[in-house]
């Protein structure tokens, strides 16, 4: 099979090419797993971070992709909940103990033994791939394949980032950084708290003005204040200055939801700016989100069914990887970048 594997940390810069393509023979599902071949992988700026070190990969050569889409080709031994030619999705959560009490409360991001698609074991950037059968999600057929992809980890992880800012109906929300995830929650939100105005903040104006024709009802630059101050925000940037912008816009106990893995370094002195009294103080909230359940994703694509809400998507050819990579990295972002087959 095809793959576009990564070989060690590099620097992810214009026109560097991380990734090689290469034939590799398919794998092998062992006991409770399944072979998928794939038909299309999103392409997530959580990849960017595994390739520059801040989130690396547990080992080398590795399969990086964790919104993955595909139909099930072959049950390994005991496998028996899917049938062959069922159409399923892959998120970033691959595997956890089910066991500790984390698990047990539903809350299996937190797991010691969580492992990640792409980053712990061979992800969606391949013609084929392995996943467990627990842990892989039915897609509806109102999407399509590509339309999917980014529903498995942009809209779960959103969705996440949704219900931990406790928003309710009336209340204002603010969306800081409006790519993938971010024009997913907004469509969300607006269907979920139909009387909620939504703030966005963006750095790129071509960002702002695809805010507002998804509904948006203000578009800034993430360094200026909203017109009134916001109940919850939800930030998806790579970095530190809009976090800190952020927290100036929110309204007293308000919650500011960090959905990132990591943070460039580049920009942490930012952090110095922290005034406790204009950022912290009147009871605000941080929060980060780390990683999604099976619930999140779960509920999410019941959701996004019922709502109708599917994201912008550009397409790429698997040996385009790098190029969507690159895009994603300079933020020429406008919706979801995904890799068909």
């Amino acid at each position: 099979m095809k793959a576009m594997i990564l070989n060690n940390l590099t620097s992810l810069k214009e026109k560097s090419e991380p990734l090689s393509l290469v034939e590799i023979p398919i794998p092998k599902p062992k006991k409770g797993e399944v072979l998928i071949k794939v038909s299309a992988c999103g392409v997530c700026h959580t990849e960017i971070d595994e390739i520059e070190g801040r989130i690396p990969p547990a080992k080398f050569p590795i399969i990086l992709g964790h919104q993955v889409v595909g139909r099930i080709v072959e049950n390994g031994e005991g496998s028996q909940k899917y049938n062959p030619d069922d159409r399923v999705g892959v998120a970033w959560i691959y595997s956890a103990c089910g066991k500790c009490s984390f698990c047990q409360e539903g809350n299996e991001n937190l797991c010691d033994d969580f492992l990640a698609t792409g980053r712990d074991v061979d992800g969606g950037y391949a013609e084929y791939m392995i996943a467990k059968e627990d842990f892989i999600f039915p897609i509806p057929k109102v999407f399509s394949d590509a339309e999917a992809a980014p529903l498995l980890c942009a809209g779960a992880v959103g969705y996440r980032s949704l219900r931990l800012t406790g928003l309710k109906n009336g209340q204002h929300l603010g969306l800081t950084g409006f790519g993938a995830s971010g024009h997913l929650v907004l469509k969300m939100a607006k269907f979920k708290f139909p009387d909620s105005k939504i703030y966005v903040f963006a750095r790129n104006p071509k960002e702002r003005q695809f805010a507002l024709k998804l509904g948006a009802d203000w578009a800034g630059d993430t360094t200026q204040r909203a017109p009134q101050k916001l109940h919850g925000i939800i930030d998806t940037t790579p970095v530190w200055k809009p976090v800190v912008e952020a927290l100036a816009n929110l309204e007293k106990s308000g919650r500011l939801v960090i959905n990132s893995i990591r943070k460039e370094d580049n920009d942490k002195e930012y952090l110095l700016h922290l005034s406790y009294p204009d950022h912290l103080w009147m009871e605000k909230e941080l929060k980060t989100v780390a990683n999604v359940t099976s619930r999140d994703v779960s509920e999410f694509l019941k959701l996004a069914d019922r709502a109708g809400i599917k994201p912008e998507v550009k397409e790429f050819k698997l040996k385009d990887a790098n190029i969507a990579l690159q895009e994603l990295k300079s933020q020429k972002i406008r919706g979801a970048k995904v890799i068909v087959f």
